[in-house]
């Protein structure tokens, strides 16, 4: 997988792609990894990137010109690269839309600045994403989650061939909870099921605790999840013993055990 970066701060990402999965990624060659500065297609002796908005209002726009260039250079570079505007206006991302991403040849990433950029210029990606609901100071944060997650789905890159299946999010359920040692800590017990060697009683107890997890912190997950028999039995296990304690159903308690969309 081919990333490219257009942006006009290309040393923010030295020390991401110096570290961990990323740099593993790099120096095996599952991917690989170009920024484009966009000042070095600025014309003028400032190298001037922003302007002030037609019409007026706060803050600065990113001029057309530079970026169309920088832009170019990035599409030279990684030919097949699917273009992406990193804004607000774009589709949501999610895990399933890593795992859509993670199927291309390359991916090249528009980092704004300021207000963002010249409308001409945002018609000119193949598509916007946006990674929340909330305001970033540039797009260069967002690339480095689209990466990383996109990074995470290649073969190879995280060792382990089962780890990215099992992650949050990837059959619509949050991880299961994690322990490690020492065997008590604080006061706390790590479950007994999970010193006890047996692999499926373990299993077991993980999908008991994914869906314990997700159903307690994210229930709009399970209304887009396929249940198993195992899975609804559990969760309404869960339910009863809910409905127990509060007056009345959980409508999404409900809804998520009987597999309701």
């Amino acid at each position: 997988m081919d990333f490219g970066i257009v942006t006009i701060f290309p040393e923010i990402f030295d020390s991401f792609l110096s570290h961990g999965i990323i740099r593993r990624a790099i120096a095996d060659r599952i991917i690989t990894v170009r920024a484009v500065n966009v000042r070095e297609f600025a014309k003028d002796r400032h190298r001037t990137t922003d302007d002030r908005p037609y019409g007026g209002g706060a803050g600065m726009v990113m001029k057309p010109e530079p970026l169309a260039g920088a832009i170019a250079e990035a599409r030279r570079l990684i030919p097949a690269g699917r273009t992406i505007l990193l804004s607000p206006q774009g589709r949501p991302f999610t895990q399933s839309v890593a795992a859509e991403l993670a199927t291309l040849e390359g991916l090249i990433f528009i980092c704004g600045r300021y207000e963002g950029v010249d409308e001409r210029i945002a018609a000119c990606a193949d598509e916007a994403i946006s990674i929340g609901d909330y305001v970033l100071t540039g797009g260069e944060p967002a690339a480095m989650i689209l990466i990383d997650a996109v990074t995470r789905l290649l073969p190879g890159a995280l060792g382990g061939e089962d780890s990215a299946e099992k992650d949050s999010f990837s059959d619509h359920l949050l991880e299961y909870a994690q322990y490690t040692r020492p065997p008590v800590f604080a006061g706390e017990d790590v479950p007994e099921v999970l010193l006890s060697g047996n692999h499926a009683l373990v299993e077991d107890w993980r999908l008991q605790s994914s869906l314990a997890r997700t159903l307690a912190n994210r229930p709009d997950l399970l209304k887009d999840k396929r249940l198993t028999r195992r899975e609804k039995q559990i969760l309404k296990q869960w339910c009863d013993y809910i409905e127990g304690l509060v007056s009345g159903p959980d409508s999404d308690c409900a809804a998520a055990s009987s597999g309701e969309k």
